[in-house]
């Protein structure tokens, strides 16, 4: 298990009580790289929150079982179906056999195009619903932004830890643990490209109707906010965080990269590429 301050990719590593982050990321060339977490809490009844990425499977099981013994997990919350955060679920209640998985029932049907879940395993946890753990109370809430329509996000009541899921996505110039490691215009910069990113329908929404759902959110008044796609936020820039959440009805859409950028990017490549080695327009 590592320390914030000898951070690597798929160590976990601590950012509450008994609270712990696995941490992953993707390099998303132009931009830098996206990171890809999970969390795991460690407490009287151990729970994963999501499950990490098929293509890093061997690794974030051995990450997850460094903090807890599998046999004693009780609790798998699966935030949403999608592959970066159910991509070793069927793995994780395999070498979990005590673990009940908190889900919905549209996530099963969603997944039941790859996968059968076993629905005796499951319990079934909406916007609003809470679970006790034994020495906390979790509570599951829909965040303001998502780009998968299972989504809830959840808060530790105990720690006042919130697993935001995909609401406060942003990219990094490389994975870190912490916001506290990007500068005011990275972080602003980064909001306002990932919120926009992982829910482009926030242009259409009434400003002051997404305002309410944020102010609501923000009442959960969470000390530290971890999620899959960001570093971990702490005052004061949760705060901050929330203020350009704000904003994103009022910022156009973001423009996407086109088939021109792809030509660009792939001659660039091409040039790149000593002459010896096998062109990428070769493969």
């Amino acid at each position: 298990m590592t320390t914030t301050e000898t951070f690597n990719l798929l160590e976990p590593y601590r950012i509450a009580e008994e609270t712990f982050v696995i941490p992953w990321a993707l390099e998303a060339p132009p931009v830098g790289h996206f990171p890809m977490n999970s969390m795991v809490i460690r407490g009287a009844e151990p729970v994963l929150v999501d499950t990490g990425a098929p293509a890093v499977r061997s690794q974030w099981l051995e990450a997850a079982w460094s903090v807890v013994d599998p046999l004693d997990v009780r609790w798998i919350f699966l935030t949403h179906d999608d592959r970066d955060h159910a991509g070793n679920l069927l793995a994780a209640l395999a070498e979990c056999p005590n673990a009940t998985l908190l889900t919905t029932w549209f996530s099963i049907g969603r997944m039941a195009e790859e996968w059968e879940t076993p629905i005796n395993r499951c319990r079934f946890m909406i916007d609003g619903d809470t679970v006790d753990v034994g020495d906390r109370v979790l509570v599951a809430k829909r965040p303001p932004l998502y780009d998968n329509p299972t989504t809830r996000a959840l808060f530790d009541t105990k720690t006042n830890v919130l697993w935001a899921v995909d609401t406060f996505a942003t990219n990094v110039p490389t994975p870190l643990p912490d916001v506290a490691g990007l500068s005011a215009d990275e972080f602003r910069e980064g909001q306002f490209f990932g919120g926009r990113l992982v829910s482009p329908w926030v242009a259409l929404l009434d400003g002051q109707k997404f305002r309410a759902v944020v102010d609501d959110f923000q009442r959960l008044d969470a000390e530290v906010v971890a999620g899959c796609h960001s570093p971990v936020l702490r005052r004061p820039r949760i705060a901050e965080a929330f203020d350009f959440l704000r904003q994103l009805p009022e910022i156009p859409a973001w423009p996407e990269f086109t088939q021109a950028d792809l030509d660009q990017w792939m001659a660039l490549a091409e040039t790149s590429v000593p002459p010896e080695q096998p062109r990428p327009s070769a493969t």
